[in-house]
């Protein structure tokens, strides 16, 4: 049973923990979320959490995060909005173990470009998180809204592709529609990679 850790931030509501808890529950997982860990008790996630008996932490930027993720041996460390910096020692330190969700199209190669299903360029969205990046794909006059699920590494918003997923942008879309349609398959993307990484 591979142990899971689940980093989040206030500033979401928590639909991929719950996702992941969902496919748990379902039996579709083999997995255990061993923690779930916020920079702050405001975080909604924590309640779900609560809610299933998850053990929760609240850490503040003294606190040595590597130390406490290493002590419960975690398998793989899931950001699910997580804000504060993470420093080179600890991607280094958990090397292909870190699973990041981007609101992007992040290319196989630093100098690459996804296509969308309609053959135009996807936007990376580099350095650009949750409502500034969906405000982006609408300025843009973009056609397609993306995700990807991928391995962190030291590049900023980069790393190994492990999934992605495309939502058409429709006549009159704004950053909350398009958003909630996009969210679904966010939510549905990280889990089908853990399956793939945990299944086995």
């Amino acid at each position: 049973m591979k142990k899971l850790a689940v980093l989040i931030s206030d500033t979401g509501t928590g639909t991929n923990l719950q996702a992941i808890i969902d496919a748990i529950k379902n039996k579709k997982l083999k997995a255990e979320i061993v923690s779930v860990i916020s920079s702050s008790e405001k975080a909604y996630g924590l309640q779900r959490a609560k809610k299933y008996n998850i053990s929760t932490i609240v850490v503040s930027k003294k606190d040595n995060l590597k130390m406490i993720l290493e002590k419960r041996r975690i398998d793989f460390i899931i950001l699910a909005g997580w804000k504060l910096i993470i420093p080179k020692t600890f991607v280094d330190g958990f090397k292909n173990k870190i699973l990041n969700l981007h609101p992007g199209l992040i290319p196989d190669v630093l100098d690459g470009v996804v296509k969308n299903p309609d053959g135009t360029p996807g936007l990376w969205n580099r350095g650009k998180l949750t409502n500034i990046a969906i405000q982006n794909f609408l300025d843009k006059k973009s056609t397609y809204a993306g995700s990807t699920v991928h391995f962190l590494s030291e590049e900023f918003d980069f790393g190994k592709v492990l999934n992605r997923c495309f939502e058409k942008i429709l006549h009159g879309d704004t950053v909350e529609s398009l958003y909630t349609r996009l969210k679904k398959k966010e939510n549905k993307i990280y889990v089908e990679v853990l399956m793939k990484l945990c299944n086995e």
